[in-house]
């Protein structure tokens, strides 16, 4: 595309909107209130979106409802599960602090989105308040929240993402196994990739980050 015609400014940008709503405009607020915290006991899942000098990244998190821990008002945080090792985020943080979460709790269309500050720390009362069924992590990442407020469920109903009528039968589901078969250009058969991938979830699902595997 030759000319796409990019917008280079906020004003450039506003042009092409209305003014949000007064409520929009008032629903954030610097704190993890009542409701956000009842929000987070209830979700078991968000995204992590970070930033580098090389550029930005975004993970998924989960783990039991409630998992992300409230300390006070001001500060969340979530210890670190078995994941692939890579410590995109960790090391993200190591550059650039600021962070946005989003929320999800199944069969809600709205989300919470948190932003703030962020560092991974070893401090075992951190780690002991994040601990999942009794295991506590070697580390644990602690969010100074700057920012929380529920996002409109407009995204959510536009992908039926609760709608499971909607959802795919398994075998018209892009495969995870076909994926890393191109990305890696293997030459293998996906089912044993599958097979390789699903021996891994049910050893290492619930091990902590970094944990050794036998």
């Amino acid at each position: 595309m030759s000319d796409d015609r990019p917008i280079s400014s906020r004003d450039a940008l506003r042009e092409h909107y209305r003014a949000p709503s007064e409520l929009v405009r008032r629903k954030t607020i610097d704190h993890v209130d009542q409701g956000a915290r009842n929000w987070l006991a209830a979700s078991p899942f968000f995204v992590l979106a970070t930033t580098s000098d090389s550029g930005t990244d975004a993970s998924p998190r989960g783990g039991p409802s409630g998992f992300v821990a409230v300390l006070d008002e001001h500060t969340v945080a979530f210890g670190d599960l078995a994941g692939n090792n890579r410590l995109d985020s960790f090391s993200n943080l190591l550059e650039h602090p600021d962070v946005g979460m989003l929320f999800l709790v199944p069969g809600s269309e709205e989300t919470l989105r948190l932003n703030g500050r962020a560092h991974v720390t070893t401090e075992p009362e951190v780690r002991e308040r994040c601990a999942v069924d009794g295991r506590v992590p070697r580390v644990a990442v602690v969010v100074h929240v700057t920012e929380c407020f529920v996002h409109c469920g407009k995204a959510v109903r536009r992908a039926g993402l609760w709608d499971t009528p909607s959802w795919r039968a398994g075998d018209e589901r892009p495969s995870a196994a076909a994926l890393l078969n191109d990305h890696l250009e293997l030459g293998l058969d996906p089912a044993v990739i599958e097979a390789d991938l699903e021996r891994d979830y049910r050893e290492t699902l619930w091990g902590l980050g970094g944990e050794d595997v036998e």
